[in-house]
């Protein structure tokens, strides 16, 4: 695979500074410069100023300069303009209009964790001391940038985008509604959707395990209910733990763990799924201000103004 990594993503939000409060919050940590860092991924979120939330830049880790001419080739056979330097390119999707920068990079190795320690029937892991989750104190920091989620009010076309001119693989599918699409062995990067307005859905932060994941959002709700939209539970694509919470512009931002990886593409097999499958394996149900964000009337409104 040429690409291996969705390196960062760029928001454009009315507020920037109230919601770079909410990502740091989050576990995400500001930089002087204005980016926000992982713990392993380091610059991953960058917030400007725009009228309405919208998903502006998404930046694609490529291995080397011949990766660069391949997606060059293929993006001007899809008649996509692209701008290209020694060890980059530049193009714009051309239905939501966010740009999509793609940079010779080194991939990105996360040193090994621990596995946590579980016990089960016949299987006693750990004896005489209490669960490592329970005992944790510190902020819950994320690990790097999952995946990104995009409404667009042509799906095919985003998707042929991101397939046929930037290199993502297809995993599995929402029928007729969704794509979930790798650019690393991450089961999905991002998952374009079929909607009446582009706009962005979530942005979605690797943390250790699923007790970071209800640490993280426990200490998010404290004082602030309202950031609640979904969770705790498990995705069927993906197969990851979730819970999600709403930042102050409207976008949505998941803390998840274990995830599918996809090392063999031979050895997996993309799945189509319907209704509730594509959503969620078990947990709550998802809100309808989930599937459908509450302030999508406005947004199409301003998009019709703009346009």
């Amino acid at each position: 695979m040429a690409l291996h990594a969705l390196s960062s993503v760029t928001i454009g939000v009315p507020d920037p500074n109230l919601t770079r409060d909410y990502y740091t919050d989050f576990g995400l940590a500001p930089r002087p410069d204005g980016w926000l860092g992982t713990r392993d991924g380091g610059d991953q979120l960058r917030l400007v100023c725009t009228p309405t939330r919208r998903l502006v830049e998404i930046t694609l880790g490529a291995d080397d300069p011949d990766d660069l001419d391949a997606i060059t080739a293929r993006l001007r056979r899809l008649d996509l303009p692209v701008t290209r330097t020694p060890d980059a390119l530049t193009t714009v999707e051309p239905i939501a209009g966010f740009t999509a920068v793609v940079r010779v990079a080194a991939r990105l190795i996360q040193s090994e964790t621990p596995a946590t320690a579980y016990n089960g029937p016949g299987r006693l892991e750990r004896v005489g001391a209490r669960a490592p989750g329970v005992l944790r104190t510190g902020p819950v920091r994320p690990r790097k940038l999952g995946h990104v989620v995009m409404g667009s009010v042509d799906y095919e076309a985003t998707r042929r985008f991101l397939r046929d001119g930037l290199g993502f693989k297809l995993s599995d599918e929402i029928k007729g509604e969704g794509a979930f699409l790798r650019c690393s062995t991450d089961h999905h990067n991002v998952l374009v959707l079929r909607a009446p307005v582009n706009f962005l859905h979530h942005t979605s932060w690797q943390v250790q395990d699923i007790d970071e994941v209800g640490r993280g959002a426990t200490a998010m709700l404290e004082g602030n209910p309202e950031r609640h939209v979904w969770g705790l539970g498990r995705h069927h694509a993906g197969s990851n733990f979730f819970w999600y919470l709403k930042d102050p512009a409207g976008n949505f931002s998941e803390y998840y763990s274990d995830m599918d990886a996809i090392v063999d593409d031979q050895l997996w097999k993309p799945e189509v799924f319907h209704g509730a499958q594509g959503l969620f394996n078990w947990g709550p149900p998802p809100p309808p201000s989930f599937l459908h964000p509450e302030d999508l009337a406005a947004l199409m409104t301003g998009a019709h103004h703009a346009g």
